[in-house]
């Protein structure tokens, strides 16, 4: 057995790989070094939800005969992983986070799964998650299965919803790489809250089929890990049409950084304001830094602003009709009423009562919302953003605290069906920031190599939580 200092835990997709084909160690000895790592301080962060241990040690073996025949099914091969649990595996509990769904069981993989098993990844665990991905809205972090997602940095604060789990094993080294889900800030909001790299593709680009839904519409699969390289190198192998899934675009990603546009051709959009009043006065040192930085990697920045439409309310119209639909059966039998948290029961009842003149009312005015940005990206190739316009809350405070502004690129972006990259910038304190690119649909390559540029120059990615 491989005796493995912290630093492996902390290591990119690419250095696992290279160790396992250097024959240091074995994609068997490396799982079980997660395994171990996952069972012994996936609780203390409320990050595990179930750990599985044989189906990844036996994943780990298959793996390991590739290695031996000097074959490499992919740059994910042999590298451990863990998915949310809103994300099926067959024949374990998919509890989506909440009681009424503790039991269930599905008889096949989730599609994206099915894909990370065909190139040769392990998976090691289902991580923990905000009750049903947060649909019908949630006052406080305690509101799964697991309880609050604990943030590494500061075991008082928040990790982040819904996707707190694949946040905080992520970034406390649990796994190297993990799955979250996306339908109005969940991979964005815990990857700027723990200091990791998150990817919300564009829509459609990433088959859900197998995965719970919130909002059909809305709802994204995504990668969290520790670098851009890695988000571009899971996003390859997940990406992909499917004819299960209804909102599937029929493309597929590949990661072709040497094909990227010059940085000093790249056009970058952004709103000064976003980033003074439009933070946490504590967080604006940071930000004006991470400004800075980008401006020192030669791209074009250019004042702009979004497009002015009610972007917040719009979201909550569609995902309240969506879902109401979706978790009807709840709602009648009486379960919704076990959820951890009285706010979010009472949000899911109330979209029994989203009438069709208001849904429909607001994907008409989502379709001038597409519109626009397609306008607007006709003169820029990408947008920069604050991720979240503060630090994590306090696991004790209310989610809907006065003083926090919101960050207006989740409603829009996931509007407009828009990928985003969301990077660690810097810190409040001891607390991380994240700094985000929305581009136009399909530009995720655009957005990967300003990324990587701008993690060449900084070393905020690389920064670990205390031990």
């Amino acid at each position: 057995m491989a005796n493995f200092p912290d630093d492996i835990f902390f290591s990119s997709i690419a250095e696992l790989q290279a160790g396992m084909q250097a024959r240091k160690y074995t994609s068997v000895e490396l799982t079980r070094a997660f395994c171990d790592r996952l069972e012994k301080l996936g609780p203390r962060y409320n990050a595990l939800a179930l750990l599985l241990r044989e189906e990844s040690i036996r994943q780990a073996h298959d793996a390991d005969g590739y290695f031996l025949r000097d074959r490499i099914r992919s740059p994910l091969q042999g590298v451990p992983y863990a998915v949310k649990d809103l994300v099926a595996v067959a024949k374990h509990p998919t509890t989506w986070g909440a009681r009424p769904f503790a039991g269930q069981v599905f008889a096949e993989d989730a599609a994206v799964v099915k894909k990370l098993s065909k190139s040769g990844a392990v998976l090691t665990a289902k991580l923990s998650m905000v009750e049903l991905a947060g649909g019908g809205g949630y006052r406080f972090a305690n509101a799964s299965l697991q309880g609050p997602g604990i943030n590494p940095w500061d075991r008082s604060c928040w990790s982040g919803g819904s996707s707190s789990g694949s946040g905080s094993a992520v970034a406390a080294g649990l796994v190297p790489y993990a799955l979250g889900s996306e339908t109005s800030g969940s991979i964005l909001t815990p990857s700027a809250f723990c200091v990791i790299t998150g990817l919300r593709p564009t829509y459609g680009l990433v088959s859900r089929a197998g995965c719970m839904a919130l909002s059909w519409t809305l709802d994204k699969i995504g990668p969290m890990a520790r670098s851009v390289e890695d988000c571009a190198l899971v996003l390859q192998a997940i990406s992909g049409g499917d004819g299960d899934d209804p909102g599937s675009a029929g493309r597929r990603f590949y990661y072709a950084p040497q094909f990227a546009p010059p940085l000093k051709e790249t056009r970058v959009g952004y709103t000064p304001s976003d980033f003074t009043e439009g933070v946490t006065p504590e967080s604006r040192t940071a930000f004006a830094e991470a400004l800075a930085a980008f401006r020192s990697l030669g791209v074009k920045m250019i004042e702009t602003k979004l497009p002015d439409f009610p972007y917040g309310s719009m979201v909550s119209t569609i995902i309240g009709a969506e879902m109401g639909s979706i978790f009807e059966d709840i709602v009648a039998n009486g379960q919704v009423n076990t959820l951890a948290d009285k706010r979010q029961i009472a949000g899911i009842k109330t979209t029994q009562e989203v009438l069709a003149k208001d849904y429909l009312k607001a994907m008409r005015v989502r379709r001038l919302v597409q519109q626009a940005f397609g306008k607007m990206f006709q003169d820029l190739d990408m947008i920069l953003t604050p991720s979240r316009t503060g630090p994590a809350n306090k696991i004790s405070e209310p989610l809907d605290r006065p003083g926090v502004p919101a960050s207006p690129i989740i409603p829009a972006g996931n509007l407009a069906g828009l990928p985003a990259l969301s990077l660690p910038c810097g810190f409040a304190g001891v607390l991380p920031l994240g700094i985000a690119l929305a581009g136009s649909p399909f530009s995720e390559n655009k957005l990967l190599a300003v990324g990587k540029a701008f993690q060449s120059a900084t070393n905020w990615h690389k920064r670990r939580p205390p031990q």
